[in-house]
């Protein structure tokens, strides 16, 4: 619909943004006007170029303005965006981004830390809080566990200590030592080693482990010493003891290492996430006794504020710290604001006594009115600090994140929880006049947690801000005062601005894909659910917030998981769910984080077991939307191993065969084959001092990446960098009938990423097309049947035209006797499943739960189901009141 502020604004100069010639990465000589001072939606399919328009070209240049004001010499030490390519830009403000971020992969980093929300908090500690007789005052750095000053002496800070034990190393003690009964031990030769070390040591190794003296298990599981012994590779040890009698020469000398020695200097000193991870399985948490797990100092805890110590403080959810802080806040707060607190806390029921109930002692609601009475000037620090606070987190209720605890670490965080954190943090700095450009804020947001989003919006708007905001979701659309759709297609058949304009009035652009979901609102026809091959039940299982929970997941059909944001669905299917049944068949189920961080997987440890229907799985595939590589050598051709028989093909040419070209030449990673210059980058670094670095194709090679002798090497007329370069669409016709490329091709095209190039970066990919091409991937191996695929709402970052790519291979692989689980907030993705299972019924302490579960006409039809209000749009009216809610 028109907005008729906006529509008023046209006749002022000021009003717009005029962005003219507009050419990043796939723009074509964009011109578009964008209103300010107004909510302005970038849509379009993937790829397509509304990213390179709001970021790549309107934010980097406003920060490149607001650079050419700082300091030269501070200006090096901030990362900045490259200049974009452009013919002029008028009438843009200075401009905030807020991106979709993955954690800081950090046990130090919190919520308290990040909304700075701590930092407040420890200095009310200080001046405000009740010391015991005699205790000196403590500044605010002794309440900080990432300070010498405040951290725990036994645990440095973490809150929890790690040990190596027997039962850690020895998971199964019915092996014996040449079965592998050490599972600490490193794998391949290395482990091999330190076994024929046990012979030449006379112990013996095809004993079960459990018979073993438990003398001789000790010390070779925690022996700090390294004897060196002479080693007789391949050797039985009746062999290996008529060597030593003998004194033959051995095959080498071996030095021996304990098991608990090995994963504690692993763990210290290796540069491999992958090895890190792997000893870090075998390395046991437990809450450190001094501290009981709130990570600071004895005189630190020893000080109290309305009866808790800080640590205990900081562990309540959100909103039960409001419900404590309020009363000291009040002579500041105004008496609306007071009661709204109250009534807030109120309505998300007494959190800390049911915590109590379950064992958590230590987080009961104390009795308030026992805190001794403060000074004068105790109760004015008090109530400024706890007013200050009170604000932070008012904020950060408004924005649905009332469920999160300020001891909660980043890396457990999604992309999602980050964004709008700091989305509050924007919203009380009170800015005027600035853009602010958001990449897909309600990306990981259940539509109820929406509204709170869009409301956070609206407050950023009419404090006199304009925002940009890059988006999927069909509902913020229609509420934007201004929609830019962006197309048609991808990659190079888009990059043009289809309308621009009030978003009623793109009903009548015809090219436009985003058009044709925006104003189609009818619900989807009825379907008949598949019916479940059997069930997957899962017994006791407990993480995170979930608590002996008991469930059951329907086989060879596709089944949706829904639920507000951190009711638990992550945490049931992503880690509960995937780690049992690795277990099961014997997988590893190792996350591949960016970096390796105890702290953050100690909490959610998952327990339980698998009650029935494993044993029909032969499979499991998690499909994350991790990056898959962190270097531009790692592309689409070479993680889909599609690139392996390209090499191939060009390596039997006559003309390579008679230069003796093997397929590595054609790698550029290979020296043999790369460009000298830049070594295989394909593009040099141009240092510009106080600038940004400028990044110029390679004066060698142009940016080809290969020599001049592998780039005479020709396949049907092109050679190996002019493959590079193609898209995938333009490949699939290049390399017909050469089936081991054409297969991966054909499966990246139907799952929508024929725009991309072959060659294209890691480094260049978004999260929602890793995710695809991981699927794509998959879905190249033979499909026999009873496989587990589990997606982590992989419709984030799709343009409804791409969801439904991806619907269609996601049902063909259920069709293929295959059991498909996603944890998904698009209802219309939902609606297309065949079982839903709805998590909640709130956030945090209040989830975990399973609210209902059946098929979506059940599910919608269940009043007490958050989700059922917004599913119910989807389907078919007479199917939903068909279906009788228990």
């Amino acid at each position: 619909m028109s907005n008729p502020r906006i529509s008023e604004a046209v006749t002022r100069p000021d009003a717009y943004v005029r962005v003219r010639g507009a050419r990043e990465h796939n723009l074509k000589s964009v011109d578009v006007d964008l209103p300010r001072d107004a909510l302005v939606v970038f849509s379009g399919v993937s790829g397509s170029g509304k990213s390179s328009l709001a970021f790549g070209t309107l934010y980097a240049e406003a920060q490149r303005r607001y650079l050419e004001s700082v300091a030269p010499y501070a200006r090096r030490l901030i990362d900045q965006a490259g200049v974009p390519e452009f013919d002029s830009i008028t009438g843009l403000p200075p401009a905030v981004a807020l991106q979709q971020q993955r954690g800081t992969p950090s046990s130090r980093s919190s919520v308290g830390s990040v909304t700075t929300i701590s930092s407040s908090l420890r200095m009310l500690y200080s001046r405000a809080g009740t010391y015991p007789p005699r205790q000196p005052m403590l500044y605010a750095e002794d309440f900080s566990p990432n300070t010498v000053q405040g951290a725990c002496p036994t645990c440095h800070g973490l809150g929890r200590t790690y040990e190596v034990t027997e039962r850690s190393m020895v998971p199964d003690d019915s092996l014996t030592i040449r079965e592998r009964a050490i599972a600490a031990w490193p794998p391949a030769w290395h482990g091999q080693n330190l076994r024929d070390i046990l012979v030449t040591l006379g112990h013996d190794v095809d004993t079960p482990w459990r018979k073993l003296p438990k003398k001789v298990r000790d010390w070779i599981l925690f022996t700090e010493e390294q004897p060196t012994v002479p080693v007789y590779a391949g050797f039985t040890p009746a062999e290996t003891r008529a060597a030593l009698r003998s004194k033959m020469e051995p095959s080498y000398q071996g030095t021996f290492t304990g098991a608990r020695k090995y994963v504690l200097h692993t763990f210290a000193t290796t540069q491999s996430d992958l090895m890190k991870m792997r000893v870090a399985r075998f390395m046991e948490p437990s809450v450190c006794l001094t501290c009981n797990g709130r990570r600071l100092k004895r005189e630190a805890l020893s000080v109290t504020f309305a009866g808790y110590d800080i640590g205990t403080l900081s562990q309540l959810p959100l909103a039960e710290l409001a419900r404590v802080l309020a009363p000291a806040a009040s002579g500041s707060f105004s008496k609306a604001t007071d009661a709204k607190v109250l009534s807030r806390a109120a309505a998300k029921r007494d959190t800390a006594k049911r915590v109590a109930a379950g064992g958590s002692a230590h987080l009961a609601s104390p009795d308030v009115r026992r805190t001794p009475a403060l000074s004068e000037e105790k109760r004015i620090a008090a109530q400024r600090l706890a007013h200050d606070v009170l604000e932070r987190i008012m904020t950060l209720l408004d924005l649905g994140l009332g469920y999160l605890s300020l001891d909660r670490v980043t890396p457990t965080l999604s992309p999602g929880e980050l964004q709008r954190m700091r989305l509050a943090t924007q919203i009380r700095s009170n800015l005027f006049g600035v853009v602010y450009v958001l990449d897909e804020p309600s990306a990981g947001l259940h539509p109820a947690d929406s509204e709170a989003l869009l409301s956070a919006l609206a407050r950023l708007k009419s404090a006199g801000n304009s925002l940009f905001v890059v988006e999927h979701d069909l509902d913020l659309m229609r509420r934007a005062d201004w929609l830019i759709d962006v197309g048609p297609d991808a990659g190079e058949k888009g990059g043009q601005v289809l309308f621009s304009g009030p978003p009623e009035e793109l009903r009548a652009i015809k090219g436009s894909h985003t058009a044709r979901y925006l104003f189609d609102t009818e619900p989807m026809p009825p379907r008949r659910p598949r019916k479940p091959d059997g069930w997957l039940a899962l017994a006791h299982v407990r993480c995170n917030n979930l608590n002996q929970l008991d469930i059951e997941f329907p086989l060879g059909v596709l089944t949706g998981v829904t639920g507000v944001s951190g009711s638990g669905k992550s945490s049931l299917v992503t880690r509960a769910l995937t780690e049992l049944i690795s277990a099961h068949l014997g997988q590893d189920a190792s996350r591949d984080d960016d970096e390796v961080d105890l702290e953050s997987t100690a909490k959610d440890r998952v327990t339980g077991h698998i009650a029935a229907g494993a044993e029909s799985l032969r499979r499991l595939v998690h499909v994350d939307q991790k990056p898959i590589g962190r270097t531009p050598r790692s592309n689409l051709a070479t993680y889909t191993g599609l690139f392996d028989h390209v090499r191939k093909l060009f390596a039997i040419t006559p003309s390579a065969r008679a230069r003796r070209f093997d397929a590595g030449r054609f790698s550029f990673n290979v020296p043999k084959g790369r460009c000298e210059t830049c070594e295989g980058e394909g593009f040099v670094s141009v240092e510009m001092l106080f600038m940004p670095s400028v990044y110029a194709p390679c004066p060698t090679c142009h940016g080809a990446r290969y020599n001049e002798k592998t780039l005479a090497i020709n396949w049907r007329g092109k050679n190996i960098a002019e493959v590079l370069g193609m898209t995938v669409d333009e490949a699939v016709a290049f390399f017909v009938n050469e089936a081991a490329v054409e297969r991966p091709l054909v499966l990246l095209q139907a799952i929508g990423l024929g725009y991309l190039r072959l060659g294209q970066p890691a480094t260049e990919l978004s999260g929602g097309e890793a995710q695809r091409i991981k699927l794509a991937t998959e879905l190249q191996r033979a499909q026999r049947g009873n496989g587990l695929y589990v997606l982590d709402e992989p419709t984030t970052g799709l343009h409804p035209a791409d969801v439904d790519k991806l619907m269609a291979q996601l049902n063909g692989l259920v069709d293929a006797g295959n059991t498909v689980i996603v944890v998904e907030h698009d209802m219309r993705v939902v609606a297309e499943c065949d079982w839903v299972i709805d998590m909640g019924p709130g956030a945090g302490h209040e989830g975990g739960r399973v609210v209902v579960a059946g098929t979506p006409s059940h599910v919608a039809a269940t009043a007490r189901s958050l989700t059922a209000r917004y599913l119910a749009p989807f389907l078919d009216a007479s199917s939903i009141r068909g279906s009788r809610s228990p």
